[in-house]
Formats: structure tokens, C-alpha cells, sequence
């Protein structure tokens, strides 16, 4: 990538992304002129494939943050809202224990409800099949759950999930891919406005409950606990 669209490009990341710590790392490399780490973080961007995201956590296009997140679940937004334009929609979000998880399902819960979609948000984190059960449990029409798997601890991701609480798949990975490349702008609203009009709601242990008696239901030998 030539230098001009090099720094075009860190200088609009910086700009829009509002988590100060990922936005200062990109403008720390600026003054430097790192153009060797400014290269490796924007040359690309961070693709969003059929599983969701998944990269190395900090500043950057080509890197797990903020900016990056919420611009995908605007592209989920969009992409649910159009194949169930009449519904009122919700979704399920949870995290798992990895650097920076739960602020990116916070955001990812603010998006939603920026877009009218009523946010069922895990307090803390969770296994991520009890996120699957959460969305057949609740009847949300969509899931993320924040986490890399079995990736090293610098990486962090995002999976995308449907209203049968499987990973999203064809026609709607293709669908949701084109939504996320198409955004221009995200739509994000504050907490307390979320809670205020029940369009950000925290999940007591109900949901809990319910999955850890569905587990205890198909023991073999529920003795042996």
C-alpha cells in the first residue's frame, strides 16, 4: 500500500474510533511514523468470514477493537432487520474471559439497541453454548458471542449466530459479509438510555438456571455429581 493511502487510512481509523486506548495507539504510531506496524495494521481489513471475526486485539482496520466490532454488528443489524423487516427483533450477546471481551459485547449490545433491537446481555462471562441455548431459550432472532476459541490470548474474535442457535450459515454468512462491508456509519447509543427504554436488558440467572438443568438432563449418571 503506498504511504499517502497508508496514513489516510490511520488517520480516519483515529478519528472515528471512540475507545480512547485503541485510538491512541494508532495516533502514537503516527508520530512515530511507524510505517512498518501502521503497514502490518492497515492493509487490509479485519475479515468479517463465515465464523465472524477473529485477530490480534488493538488499533487498527486489520486488528480485533471498538470500531471494528461495532462496525460489524451494524452490518448484522442491517442484515437481520431486512430479512425480518416487520419483527420486533432482539439478539443475545456473550463474552468469554479474554482481554478486552466484555467491553466489546457491551458495545456490541449498544449497537443493537441503536438500531431498535432489544439487547439480551450476559453480566459476565459465559460458555459459548450457553449462548446458543440463550437465543432458542429468549427467542432472539440473532446471537455474538466475543471470544477466540482456542486462538493465543492476544487474539480475540466475534461469532455470529442465528435464531436456531447455530453459527450463522449460507445464505446468511454470504448476506451478513456483504451488510458489514457495505457500512459507512454506526449507529451506537449510551448505556443508560439502553436500560431506560428496556432496549438493553442484563440477564439475571434465569437463563442460567434453565441451561444448567438442561445439562443435568442429559446426565447419564446424575449421581455421580
Amino acid at each position: 500500500m503506498e504511504k499517502i493511502a497508508l496514513l489516510e487510512r490511520a488517520r480516519d481509523y483515529a478519528t472515528h474510533e471512540k475507545d480512547p486506548i485503541f485510538a491512541s495507539e494508532v495516533k502514537d504510531l503516527l508520530i512515530r511514523n511507524d510505517e512498518k506496524e501502521l503497514e502490518d495494521r492497515f492493509y487490509r481489513d479485519l475479515e468479517f468470514g463465515t465464523g465472524g471475526l477473529r485477530g490480534l486485539i488493538g488499533g487498527g482496520y486489520n486488528r480485533m477493537n471498538t470500531l471494528v466490532v461495532t462496525r460489524a454488528t451494524q452490518g448484522l443489524c442491517d442484515y437481520i432487520k431486512g430479512q425480518f423487516p416487520e419483527k420486533r427483533l432482539s439478539a443475545c450477546i456473550a463474552h468469554d474471559s479474554r482481554r478486552r471481551s466484555a467491553d466489546f459485547a457491551l458495545a456490541t449490545a449498544l449497537v443493537f439497541a441503536a438500531n431498535g433491537i432489544k439487547a439480551y446481555l450476559f453480566p459476565s462471562l459465559r460458555p459459548t453454548p450457553e449462548l446458543s441455548f440463550a437465543i432458542r431459550m429468549l427467542g432472539a432472532d440473532t446471537g455474538v458471542v466475543v471470544t477466540a476459541s482456542h486462538n493465543p490470548p492476544q487474539y480475540n474474535g466475534y461469532k455470529a449466530y442465528w435464531n436456531d442457535g447455530s453459527q450463522v450459515v449460507p445464505p446468511h454468512d454470504v448476506g451478513i459479509i456483504d451488510k458489514v462491508q457495505a457500512v459507512k456509519d454506526v449507529r451506537i447509543m449510551d448505556k443508560s438510555l439502553a436500560l431506560e427504554k428496556g432496549l438493553l436488558v442484563v440477564l439475571d440467572s434465569t437463563v442460567d438456571d434453565a441451561y444448567v438443568a438442561m445439562v443435568k438432563s442429559k446426565l447419564l449418571r446424575p449421581d455421580l455429581i
